[in-house]
């Protein structure tokens, strides 16, 4: 039992991002990422975050804004398919289905050019994101609930003898500001110095109760109960921290190439818990020592590399390629257990980093209108280890498509759509969420965000 606790405890702390990019990056803080990807080369206003040295081949002196309003929608799916659920010797599967929405994501974008010098400053939320329910719970928390039950009964009650309800909601958010200084070396080449700061802040809110059906309660003294009420949780979690990210950057125009490269180093990152409940019944505290309030727990954000390449294949026809690294395998997260009871951190169960490859074209139609399509490819290197019911991740692809409105010479919009679709991740297993049974879960995900940009140069 002690091992199902664990491993029904221990994933909370890492719920997917609803956004583009790796498992606590995000990437598309503007709409012209929704409607083009490969940004990495930009020399716009969307490269005080893609490409920032860029900046300083900005066409004209003074200040440039943007204020981007985005909405990002997701599910969320789990086949969960054992014994477990009838303890009959026959397998059987449960469909579990959890939502995670952010309907207003605001980001800031800004700069000021003068001669070869640009500041540049942004505001984005830059990792995590909305806020995910599951509200028919999970089958590492129905496992959780067998385990608790077997032991309070010793065995003597049947699937059919009790009820399990359980729900979960959890939210992140991490939240950066970002300065930094661009500075044009030479006609052709450009360089970055600026830094970001993480402010994070999240939690959990559920429950889990087991109880004997009604018709079964008059027999709770004789299969050894006190009562009808088997086993139950409830935790209300909220966590915080900070952490620092410097971010270097350079830019090279050579002809009708443009070459931009970034590279962020690892933020160190600790969050704290602030536990205002957890009020547990047949559950020892220990199992739930991850949640006790004051417990602080790394949560890094990985190093990341971007390198991209855009070219001018007529003046008004451009395309450019980009590829990202997230060093995940040496960024801190929480201790996870292994099938064999040894405990890791849950990055070292990763067999290699996050790659991205992403590519676009943007078209101009006439003065006042410029489409735009781009994809992007992330591979995440997973493994069983490292997949979780409230933390799971499938490698995808996502198209974008949308228009920059050029409204005059001061204004302009963006307007895009991005979808991601995802492979399906099967993790087969002897011992389903620490039962001793063998189970299988097939894990799924769907996403699709909105975005509008308004930009403003003076």
């Amino acid at each position: 039992m002690k091992k199902i606790l664990l491993a029904g405890t221990a994933a909370l702390l890492f719920p997917a991002s609803v956004f583009a990019g790796d498992y606590l990056t995000n990437t598309n803080q503007h709409a012209a990422f929704l409607r083009m990807a490969a940004r990495g080369a930009s020399v716009d206003i969307d490269g005080v975050y893609s490409n920032p040295a860029g900046l300083a081949f900005l066409p004209e002196n003074g200040f440039h804004l943007s204020l981007t309003g985005q909405s990002a929608f997701q599910t969320r799916e789990i086949e969960a398919s054992t014994g477990l659920w009838t303890m009959d010797g026959n397998q059987s599967t449960r469909n579990y289905k959890g939502t995670a929405s952010a309907p207003i994501i605001p980001s800031f974008q800004g700069a000021y050019k003068n001669d070869k010098w640009v500041i540049s400053a942004g505001f984005a939320i830059t990792g995590g994101g909305g806020k995910a329910s599951f509200g028919k719970g999970l089958p590492m928390f129905d496992a959780l609930a067998t385990g608790l039950i077997a032991s309070a009964s010793q065995g003597r009650l049947a699937p059919d003898m009790y009820n399990i309800n359980t729900a979960m909601d959890g939210k992140q958010y991490i939240y950066g500001v970002q300065l930094g200084l661009s500075y044009k070396i030479a006609d052709w080449v450009s360089v970055f110095l600026g830094g970001r700061m993480n402010y994070f802040t999240g939690g959990y809110e559920g429950f889990l109760t087991a109880d004997l059906n009604e018709s079964y309660t008059p027999m709770a003294p004789a299969l050894g109960l006190e009562d009808a009420r088997l086993a139950s949780i409830e935790l209300d979690c909220r966590q915080s921290g900070w952490g620092m990210t410097p971010i270097i950057g350079a830019d090279f125009k050579l002809g009708k190439w443009n070459i931009g490269m970034k590279y962020e180093f690892k933020t160190n990152l600790n969050i704290e818990n602030r536990t205002r409940k957890m009020e547990l019944y047949r559950v020892d505290e220990s199992y739930l020592a991850a949640y006790q309030d004051g417990v602080n727990t790394p949560n890094d954000l990985p190093a990341m590399l971007s390198i991209a390449a855009g070219y001018e294949i007529l003046p008004n026809l451009r395309a450019s390629v980009e590829y990202h690294f997230f060093d995940d395998k040496h960024a801190g997260m929480a201790n996870t257990t292994l099938a064999d009871g040894t405990v890791v951190g849950r990055q070292k169960t990763l067999k290699h980093g996050t790659h991205e490859y992403l590519a676009g074209v943007e078209w101009d139609i006439t003065k006042q209108l410029t489409i735009s399509g781009g994809f992007q490819k992330t591979n995440y290197g997973l493994s069983d280890d490292f997949q979780t019911d409230t933390s799971f991740y499938c490698d995808s692809y996502s198209l974008g498509f949308g228009a920059r409105l050029h409204l005059n010479e001061s204004w302009s919009m963006d307007i895009a759509y991005f979808w991601t679709n995802y492979s399906d991740y099967t993790k087969e297993t002897a011992n389903y969420n620490g039962t001793g049974m063998a189970g299988t879960d097939i894990y799924s995900r769907t996403n699709k965000v909105f975005g509008l940009s308004l930009n403003y140069n003076f």
